[in-house]
């Protein structure tokens, strides 16, 4: 019997769209039925970014302060399975997702539904994810698995690229001799043989088993250093959207919080990551393991 798939997500560049594209190219071969929906929000956030706006968007998403979607519709009332897919903006889901997650017409299509998350991003998700969670419980989806994949170039690398990437607008070298920025086409092509992985789960609507297997796969695969830095980082980014939040003079606030972030990517985080690496990760492996298997463990 065919399953129906809603397969619902916010792209600005094209990027996740195209993964949710290939994860769901063999449930379709497969004889499946997907309904491909992608969100809009009301006043649509501009791409390629300007500095100012991309920084302006930034209280607001630490926040989960959510903004008017434009109205969409869904073929059905209920799905054999749900590929939810998302993006962090400033380590938080960003504002169309979380918008997403605040209208209740969805909500109630998410209900007792397995779920699939999946994102791609330039490296850092955990504290996003950590912010879905709840909602995804809150709505008592039934979170079947999830796909994180990211830009595999060094974090400072990755900084430039992505920034080039956000404010030109096209997914080209920086300088010329940067690497391409975002997930690789080798990696947005491999979510292909995820979507041939729960492919089965689907078929027999029996989904334990499948994290365990997208674990194996390292369709997620989080990183202690990249999570050691979040933690901080997110802690920060609520202190100073709190703050601008109560400014009446945000402009110069947000200008503020721009520069804070620079000094923060290129000088504090890696002072901060060598002292941890060198005096307190060896004592903390069970920690750290801990910290992964809660970090994916749902439900």
């Amino acid at each position: 019997m065919s399953k129906k798939i809603l397969a619902i997500y916010y792209s600005q560049s094209g990027q996740l769209k195209e993964m949710i594209a290939n994860f769901c190219k063999p449930l379709i071969q497969a004889g499946h039925e997907v309904d491909d929906v992608q969100i809009h929000v009301q006043n649509e956030f501009p791409f390629p970014w300007t500095t100012k706006g991309f920084f302006s968007v930034m209280p607001d998403c630490v926040l989960g302060n959510p903004a008017a979607l434009k109205p969409f519709s869904l073929k059905h009332d209920k799905y054999d399975l749900i590929v939810l897919g998302y993006q962090p903006w400033f380590l938080s889901p960003s504002i169309p997702f979380n918008s997403l997650m605040h209208d209740e017409s969805f909500l109630k299509v998410l209900a007792h539904t397995p779920v699939i998350t999946i994102t791609g991003v330039r490296n850092m998700w955990t504290n996003a994810f950590e912010k879905i969670k709840p909602m995804l419980i809150n709505a008592k989806a039934n979170h079947a698995g999830t796909i994180a994949l990211y830009d595999r170039n060094l974090n400072l690398v990755s900084i430039f690229t992505i920034f080039h990437w956000m404010i030109g607008g096209k997914k080209t070298r920086y300088l010329g001799f940067f690497p391409l920025p975002g997930v690789s086409d080798k990696d947005i092509a491999s979510t292909e043989n995820f979507g041939k992985l729960a492919l089965p789960y689907l078929e027999k609507n029996e989904w334990n088993g499948l994290k365990q297997e997208f674990i194996d796969v390292k369709a997620v695969d989080p990183k202690y250093h990249l999570m050691f830095i979040e933690g901080k980082a997110g802690i920060m980014f609520k202190i100073w959207a709190n703050v601008i939040r109560k400014k009446q003079n945000k402009s110069f606030w947000l200008a503020a919080f721009k520069y804070y972030l620079l000094i923060a990517l290129f000088i504090a985080a890696p002072i901060v990551w060598v002292i941890n690496m060198l005096i307190f990760k060896p004592f903390l492996s069970k920690h750290i393991r801990r910290k992964k298997e809660m970090l994916l463990k749902l439900n």
